[in-house]
């Protein structure tokens, strides 16, 4: 088996799997569409509040719900042995964890825009700059979320113990990323802390998007850092596929 078909056929394998499991669909799609409706409906008497952290939770909510479910998927595919099955094949272990990767970013990609239709075309968020630019870097963000989940599985043995990385991750980077205290009113040693999170340049990006200043050469750099980590656990991961589960 080439190493293309082989990538090609784990992405289609993961993809056949998803459609058949209702309940991550659910999770995937309309959990975050849920949870923008109810922080609109949270701040109905504050508008201006929802569009200010209304256009980041679009790329956010993709981002922590596309990791919970990517760990404990490829959790699953560790410790049923179907990773063990697939190194057994003359194919790169980059190569495999890339189909996983394919398959994760339509799925990410399909959250983002109907996550991002929902703010836009139901909610009437508005931007300073374009629409697609704001469904272009939650898509990007979902795939974030993917590559980190991908990472983490490394680290579990049970589904239970995946789902532990959301507290112990997750949440300190939603609240240290800018989305609830600015982060220059935050304590110095916090700003530092913050600056190391991947969860911060994705929010930055999307805030900066959302208002009508020129995106700056922080935005570029915000880009450049959430690319850049997804590629790094993307790479960090292949690197876990040596370890076989008992």
């Amino acid at each position: 088996m080439s190493t293309r078909t082989a990538t090609l056929a784990t992405a289609s394998r993961v993809i056949s799997q998803l459609r058949r499991d209702p309940r991550t669909i659910a999770l995937l799609i309309v959990v975050p569409c849920v949870l923008v409706f109810l922080v609109d409906q949270v701040l109905a008497g504050r508008p201006e509040a929802f569009q200010r952290v209304g256009v980041p939770l679009l790329g956010l909510f993709p981002l922590v719900s596309m990791f919970l479910v990517t760990s404990i998927t490829m959790l699953r595919e560790r410790t049923s042995g179907t990773l063990e099955r697939l190194l057994t094949l003359p194919i790169a272990k980059l190569d495999v964890l890339l189909g996983y990767g394919i398959a994760f970013a339509a799925v990410a990609a399909v959250q983002a825009t109907v996550v991002s239709f929902v703010g836009f075309g139901l909610l009437d968020l508005s931007v300073g700059h374009s629409k697609l630019l704001v469904v272009a870097l939650a898509i990007a963000n979902a795939v974030l979320g993917m590559a980190m989940g991908l990472f983490s599985s490394a680290f579990a043995r049970t589904e239970f113990q995946a789902v532990q990385f959301m507290p112990a991750f997750i949440l300190p980077q939603i609240l240290l990323c800018g989305l609830l205290v600015p982060r220059a009113a935050m304590a110095e040693w916090l700003q530092w802390l913050s600056a190391l999170m991947p969860f911060t340049y994705a929010y930055d990006a999307l805030a900066r998007a959302a208002r009508t200043t020129p995106l700056g050469p922080r935005f570029a750099l915000d880009v450049f850092v959430v690319v850049g980590v997804t590629l790094l656990a993307l790479a960090l991961g292949a690197g876990t596929l040596r370890r076989r589960t008992p």
